[in-house]
């Protein structure tokens, strides 16, 4: 198997040559007009046409399930995994379609062996659930469990890598950190901080939950044991739709979470069987037996999946490093706005490569996340309260489709609802 960019991500990286209408862009997605959406960092919605494209392949699905399954589908996962694969910066034999990032890094953390006694590493900030996640390994593998400090307001990459190198030792057998922290929409070097993992002999996995669209995501490039990550946040695409990709030499290394029949790729008991030309070579059922193997977990909605073209090519025609520089610009008056008028402390980096499409800022000691949270929706404002151990956070995301208006609407309520002396 070859790696390197595909030259189709080029196309879908390309910078159109007119500034998009942003108001018109908006307009294809199906919001909620009474509420001020600021939280695609959790649930991205959909654009219109993603919404179309998914709901005519359910139909299909319901009126005839068989002949979708056994006939429509294959070819159509197989172009959806070559088009994918491209955006990403890999190959379809590496791309493993899965449920969301969470079941992708479960299917890693879940195979596996790593040497006891030994550590597994991973940065302060990571997503809790995650956390869970690798200490279950550690419990049933005798792993500790270690962090290294990451200054979220940091405007030098190399500091973040210096502060995992120095965390490294002789016992490190795994590192594990966010491409994108969650708490702070933090861009961590990812490739820098795998390079130094490779060098000491310890194997990588990346949760890039956040990481397509909101970087140029080259995973070849990064050159992580394994990548995972989620579709339906910041490409919008439909809820069920992550992956996992598969780094050079790690192909033998993963078992399936649930063993169906993509466990024999010769022993399929519907359908005609045609034999692939060795565990890479595509098959008659839109995959590898290699990738069937781990992806094919029996009966379930395919539709995300083969979506996710759709979702690709809605952003590509507005230019991905247009929306980026939307996203800059956007970012740039939430800390204005938030900072200045209602003068709640920065708690991201504001330096350019280190920071993207969510912005947050420190509450005051006082307020409780509760009620602060019921309280927001109340007036229909969808934004996370997150609760850090040093302190509470409030994440704005800002996508494309974010207006002023909408960051304004926020000021306003925080102005309501906060303590006035901060």
């Amino acid at each position: 198997m070859g790696d390197g960019m595909a030259s189709e991500q080029l196309l879908h990286q390309a910078v159109a040559t007119t500034r998009p209408d942003w108001y018109a862009a908006r307009q294809q997605m199906l919001l909620d007009p009474t509420v001020t959406m600021l939280n695609t960092g959790s649930f991205g919605p959909l654009p219109r046409p993603v919404f179309d494209r998914v709901t005519q392949l359910r139909r299909q699905l319901a009126a005839g399930p068989t002949d979708f399954f056994l006939r429509q589908a294959p070819p159509l996962l197989w172009a959806a995994r070559v088009h994918t694969a491209a955006f990403l910066g890999t190959i379809p034999e590496r791309l493993v379609f899965t449920a969301n990032v969470t079941a992708a890094i479960n299917l890693v953390a879940s195979s596996l062996r790593l040497a006891s006694p030994g550590e597994i590493l991973m940065s302060d900030h990571e997503y809790g659930a995650m956390i869970w996640c690798w200490q279950r390994v550690g419990q049933r593998q005798g792993l500790r469990i270690r962090t290294f400090p990451v200054q979220t307001m940091t405007t030098d990459p190399g500091a973040i890598v210096e502060a995992a190198t120095q965390a490294m030792n002789r016992r490190t057998r795994l590192l594990f950190f966010s491409h994108v922290l969650s708490p702070t929409g933090l861009v961590l070097p990812a490739k820098e901080l795998c390079a130094e993992a490779r060098r000491r002999g310890i194997l990588t996995v990346v949760d890039g939950a956040h990481a397509p669209v909101y970087v140029p995501l080259n995973v070849t490039e990064v050159n992580a044991d394994f990548y995972a990550g989620n579709l339906h946040k910041w490409l919008l695409a439909p809820t069920g739709a992550g992956f996992l990709v598969i780094g050079a030499g790690n192909e033998d290394r993963l078992q399936p979470l649930q063993v169906s029949w993509g466990y024999y790729p010769d022993r399929y008991p519907i359908g005609e069987v045609t034999a692939a030309a060795g565990p890479d070579a595509r098959d008659a059922y839109g995959s590898t037996p290699r990738i069937r193997f781990l992806e094919f977990e029996g009966t379930r909605d395919l539709c995300p999946w083969l979506t996710v073209s759709t979702a690709i090519d809605f952003q590509a025609q507005y230019g991905f490093e247009n929306i980026r520089r939307r996203i800059a610009e956007l970012a740039e008056y939430t800390r204005r706005t938030l900072g200045g008028q209602v003068g709640l402390p920065l708690a991201s980096s504001p330096a350019p490569g280190l920071s993207g499409a969510m912005t947050a800022f420190a509450l005051p000691a006082a307020v409780s996340a509760a009620a602060l949270r019921r309280e927001l929706w109340q007036q229909r404002v969808e934004i996370p309260v997150i609760e850090r151990p040093e302190r509470l956070l409030v994440r704005v995301s800002h996508h494309f489709y974010t207006t002023e208006a909408e960051i304004d609407r926020l000021a306003e309520v925080l102005r309501q609802l906060l303590p006035p002396s901060r």
